[in-house]
């Protein structure tokens, strides 16, 4: 039994900070346990060490905590979590203990819930496709297994529901392992919480599902750690367990205010918006946690919710996610007040590994062709309908008023779609070829001829 030392030194409490004097043997990110007067135990992590003290991040509430008779115990490593297959079907809270009253599981192995770095070197290149049942990303904005592909929303938009469409509906294609989803609910409300465990129990995908939530009255700094434990797991679950994992970090933006809470705690000199200057590099060290490692079966696919508060996309947490990821859905306000679900928008939306996943032997040989004809075709729709808002619609020549019933019909045939409509990647294209061969064979400049004479339906 390992013996712990107690000190009761503690000389400052500052919001989520506990200030622990004449402590100089502790170490950057070492777990410390906290206990206070009545026998209750916290956990905490150290942040920063000095040759008389050292101050420690608390996970939890800070209420309650006497600097006079309340002792501190250093425990000499970092913050562990059990890991195992047996975590599969099961509910756990932000800190990794069980939320549906069932007893802790039986652990294969305790890893560090940083995770270990992967050598670039040992970096596979994805490029498998992953069909998400979902024409609007299946067919222009491809999701591949290894990707890290956020979603941009904002508040009152389905990002919810589409994030449980897509982790019900996904799977890979000609792959034989296992296929898990790990979600991680940061800072969201029970109501929503609610709702993705009642979605993936009525589903069937509970099975094969593990959930941590931290909730929207949990201690905010419980976020920290939050995404960190379902990644550990994620790593486990992949490269140990063989299988492809899809991990849902639902809300990044939660996590970054978070972040932002304990560096005014730590009076850091803040950056934009008071956000700290290093949120850059800890957004990475979650966002590149996903891949394929060489020589490994499995896989880590992220699929991250990015509320843009406001609506604004130069806000430095979508900024600079944008920059670590690659790509990102974004869902339209503006396709939503017409009703259309899912609003995700084509032309602000990108998968940067789209190119890898597609094609003959993936998914169809025309699939490069056809989604670049409906990006162009769609966004001459968009600019007939911006000069119709000036001239009117009755002085747009015949090819503007041809495109905007195209564009209609797109949006209402291709990316309307139902919450429990599951498509395949055929169906998809299909949709595509019924629309583009509305218009006439010369519109049609993107595509190969041979791709032009297999698929266009002549007479539409």
């Amino acid at each position: 039994m390992k013996f712990e030392i107690e000190f009761k030194t503690i000389e400052n409490v500052s919001g989520p900070l506990v200030v622990v004097g004449r402590q100089g043997n502790a170490k950057y990110n070492e777990i410390v346990k906290i206990r206070l007067h009545d026998g209750e135990e916290r956990l905490g992590q150290v942040l920063e060490t000095t040759e008389k003290s050292a101050v420690v991040q608390v996970f939890g509430p800070t209420n309650g905590i006497n600097i006079s008779n309340t002792s501190v115990s250093f425990l000499g490593e970092t913050f562990m979590t059990g890991v195992g297959e047996n975590m599969l079907g099961r509910i756990f809270d932000g800190q990794g203990r069980p939320r549906d009253n069932g007893p802790l599981p039986a652990y294969d192995q305790r890893r560090d819930i940083n995770g270990y770095p992967i050598n670039p070197a040992s970096r596979a290149m994805p490029s498998d496709f992953i069909e998400t049942g979902v024409s609007s990303i299946d067919g222009l904005d491809t999701l591949v297994r290894g990707q890290k592909l956020p979603i941009f929303s904002s508040s009152g938009l389905p990002h919810n529901e589409l994030t449980a469409q897509i982790t019900r509906q996904a799977s890979v294609k000609n792959q034989s392992e296992g296929f898990a989803a790990v979600f991680a609910g940061i800072g969201i409300t029970y109501d929503d919480a609610q709702y993705f465990i009642n979605e993936f129990r009525k589903t069937g995908t509970f099975k094969r599902t593990v959930a941590f939530i931290n909730l929207a009255d949990d201690p905010s700094i419980e976020r920290i750690i939050t995404p960190r434990l379902a990644l550990a797991t994620a790593e486990y679950l992949a490269y140990d367990a063989g299988m492809h994992v899809l991990v849902i970090l639902n809300d990044m933006t939660n996590y970054a205010e978070a972040l932002r809470e304990l560096s005014s705690a730590r009076e850091e000199v803040p950056g934009r918006r008071g956000y700290p200057g290093y949120m850059y590099t800890d957004l990475a060290s979650i966002y590149e946690r996903a891949g394929i490692i060489k020589g490994r079966k499995g896989s880590i696919t992220q699929l991250n919710v990015v509320t843009m508060p406001s609506d604004d996309i130069t806000h430095p947490i979508p900024d600079l996610t944008g920059y670590i990821t690659e790509g990102q859905i974004f869902l339209s306000r503006e396709l939503t007040n017409k009703g259309i679900y899912p609003p995700v928008q084509p032309l602000g939306s990108l998968s940067r590994l789209m190119n890898n996943g597609i094609g003959n032997g993936k998914t169809r040989e025309d699939h490069r062709g056809v989604a670049d004809q409906l990006y162009g075709a769609y966004a001459k729709a968009q600019d007939a309908k911006s000069l119709s808002a000036i001239v009117g619609a009755e002085a747009l020549s015949d090819s503007d008023k041809m495109y905007m019933r195209f564009g209609e019909e797109f949006e209402n045939r291709f990316i309307r779609q139902s919450i429990y409509e599951r498509r395949t990647i055929e169906d998809t294209l299909d949709i595509s070829w019924d629309l583009l061969s509305s218009l006439p064979e010369s519109e049609l400049t993107r595509i190969k001829s041979d791709y032009i004479s297999k698929y266009y339906k002549k007479g539409k």
